[in-house]
């Protein structure tokens, strides 16, 4: 009936899965790699990311990662983020700044690793995003000395905790990214909020986000050559 009742309501939108008993009183509506919610009238369209509280877990950016496991994700909505399926008025996210200060920043929510002669960069990440990963590994081929900052897109709030908190987090981190999950305490992580603040704040809607010691930003995952030009001073490629 939900499926029925789209079709008539977005006539344009290809609706490829409904599933209303994920959520209690919403029912999820996939179409394609693009995910939106509605009430079981079909009444109200809902565009926007579902948090769960107790978890902490982005159930949206999760569930769009098993859309498309490949993707670097945005906003919610997929591909046409803050707009409704098939066209529409709403609006778009904050535009991604092209240049931060980063004394905003707390020193906490930082995990700092590579020599300490290399060039500084900030890296806001995310340990599921596989670009990260890539990431990591051109950052220590090109001797760069990385202040990480891990926030939450793809639903891996728990998963920046335990590496926060390990007792080696460094070692956490690469271990994350090797698709393990440390087993830490729990600690103080207002960094970890104050990381995710500031990433909202400058529109840093997807990872990898590198930011220069200048405040120069660069999104996404870039080669080694590309990306040791321009953390001397070069322009993004």
């Amino acid at each position: 009936e939900v499926k029925a009742a789209l079709a008539r309501r977005l006539p344009k939108t290809q609706v490829s899965a409904v599933d209303c008993n994920k959520l209690a009183g919403v029912c999820e509506i996939a179409a394609g790699t693009t995910l939106f919610y509605t009430d079981k009238q079909a009444r109200y369209l809902i565009i926007g990311r579902v948090y769960d509280m107790e978890t902490r877990t982005d159930l949206t950016a999760a569930r769009l990662l098993e859309l498309n496991p490949d993707a670097l994700i945005g906003a919610a909505a997929g591909s046409a983020p803050g707009s409704p399926p098939g066209g529409g008025g709403a609006p778009a996210p904050r535009p991604t700044a092209k240049r931060v200060s980063l004394s905003d920043l707390p020193a906490k929510g930082a995990i700092t690793w590579g020599p300490a002669s290399g060039p500084k960069v900030t890296v806001f990440s995310d340990f599921r995003c596989s670009y990260c990963n890539q990431l990591s590994g051109v950052l220590r081929q090109v001797g760069a000395r990385v202040e990480e900052r891990p926030i939450s897109v793809l639903g891996s709030r728990s998963l920046s905790e335990a590496v926060y908190c390990s007792k080696s987090p460094v070692s956490a981190l690469h271990a994350a990214y090797a698709g393990e999950t440390p087993q830490s305490p729990k600690c103080d992580t207002s960094g970890l909020d104050a990381n995710e603040a500031f990433a909202r704040t400058h529109g840093f809607n997807g990872t990898p986000v590198v930011v220069r010691a200048d405040g120069a930003v660069l999104e996404g995952f870039r080669p080694a050559p590309v990306l040791a030009a321009w953390l001397r001073g070069g322009p993004a490629a």
